[in-house]
């Protein structure tokens, strides 16, 4: 795998930005919102890997810009996501970006609502 790129992490989908601050207060979190009751929504975006990450390298792809990501596999999901438990396999390795991805947090919200969004529109 070629040299990841160092600088600031980020998920991104087609209706989102990366945010310069990933950091979210705790008064941003809704605590009603738990892992363990999610469909692993964030583990559909594009997850870029730093050079500093400990990802191993056999779940890193290069996207079309030569950065590294995770890899997804046919049905979107991340590589590193297992299907039955929808829990990540990596968790102690997995990269910067998504320790940060602060579940219940305004970034998780939106990523769940665009899903639902887009679920309505196909039905």
């Amino acid at each position: 795998m070629a040299c990841r790129q160092s600088g600031q992490a980020g998920l991104i989908n087609d209706s989102m930005q990366a945010s310069p601050d990933m950091s979210h207060p705790a008064s941003d979190i809704d605590p009603s919102i738990q892992c363990s009751r999610c469909e692993a929504t964030c583990c559909r975006l594009t997850v870029y890997v730093m050079v500093d990450d400990p990802t191993p390298d056999y779940l890193i792809d290069q996207d079309e810009h030569g950065m590294d990501v995770m890899r997804r596999l046919d049905d979107g999901w991340c590589t590193a996501l297992d299907r039955e438990t929808m829990r990540c396999t990596i968790y102690p390795l997995r990269p910067q970006v998504c320790r940060d991805f602060d579940m219940g947090g305004a970034d998780c919200r939106q990523v769940r609502a665009n899903d639902r969004n887009l679920a309505i529109a196909v039905l």
